[in-house]
């Protein structure tokens, strides 16, 4: 087989490593690829949100299977774009991977379907934003861009004063762009966190190993949240006990509302959970890039 990784980040490198593994893989291209994927892959200069030369290559080379990594290509519509070009590729198609790009219709569909999540509040203006912090009165609070910011649009904040310098920066300073158009307030859930991955064709699921991730830029989790400063696997905290309640509670019940609002989710979901003292609550849902 002829694979196509696309993406630049560690995570393409870990899947690269991966996949040149199997024996049944004759070549691995990487678009655009780094360092790392060079000493496995071929790389190739083509950006991964630049569909058509992406499809022209896979037909050039004769691509068996495409491999997205990154978030931004499927939210764009990657799968979509192959699959009208017959081409076979890994991951969600853009209906489901909304889920991904917004925050706020990932928070509205799990409240629709009584998935257990913090509660929240969405605002596209910033004046009744504020008027609404001004108003709150259980610090911390957690501010989140809905559009994608690479894993570090979400702001937790000590009170009331940091809440309304975190706002001024996701909607006036644009610190994350135009992701910060719209904003998810939510409560400050306390707990320990555990990210689950879910591998789904669209009719059936299968369970990967759990992990844990660390966001913060500091030691003792002091600082801002990055893009992960460092995850290790299986996690302690996700207990067979826990993950059959999290099937039961989440998953199942994910899945179903993605197939019924969006579409058949196929690739892998994302599911970023805390266990509070009431259970297992989602932080944060979405397609985790193809892998």
């Amino acid at each position: 087989m002829n694979i196509l990784v696309i993406g630049s980040g560690g995570r393409e490198h870990a899947l690269v490593w991966k996949i040149a593994q199997s024996e049944r893989v004759k070549k691995i291209y990487c678009a655009p690829g780094n360092a790392g994927t060079a000493d496995l892959a071929e790389n190739v200069s083509i950006n991964g949100n630049d569909f058509d030369a992406l499809i022209e290559f896979a037909r050039l080379k004769k691509i068996d299977l495409t491999v997205v990594g990154p978030e931004d290509p499927l939210v764009n519509g990657i799968v979509d774009k192959f699959n009208e070009a017959g081409l076979r590729i890994f991951g969600p198609r853009k209906a489901a991977a909304r889920l991904e790009g917004s925050k706020s219709f990932a928070k509205e569909l799990m409240q629709e379907y009584h998935i257990p999540t913090a509660r929240f509040e969405t605002f596209s203006e910033k004046a009744k934003a504020v008027d609404y912090l001004k108003k709150y009165d259980t610090y911390p609070v957690v501010l989140k861009a809905s559009g994608l910011a690479a894993g570090k649009g979400v702001l937790i904040c000590r009170d009331q004063n940091e809440a309304l310098h975190g706002l001024e920066d996701l909607m006036d300073k644009r610190l994350f762009g135009s992701a910060g158009d719209q904003v998810v307030i939510e409560e400050f859930l306390s707990g320990e966190e555990v990210s689950i991955f879910v591998l789904s064709d669209g009719k059936t699921y299968k369970l990967l190993t759990s992990s844990q991730d660390h966001k913060k830029v500091f030691d003792g989790d002091q600082g801002k949240n990055t893009g992960g400063m460092g995850a290790y696997a299986p996690a302690p905290v996700a207990t067979p006990e826990l993950l059959e309640k999290v099937e039961e509670l989440i998953i199942k019940p994910s899945l179903q509302a993605i197939r019924e609002k969006c579409c058949a989710y196929t690739g892998i979901l994302y599911i970023g959970l805390i266990i509070t003292d009431e259970g297992a609550k989602v932080l944060d849902i979405g397609t985790g890039g193809g892998a």
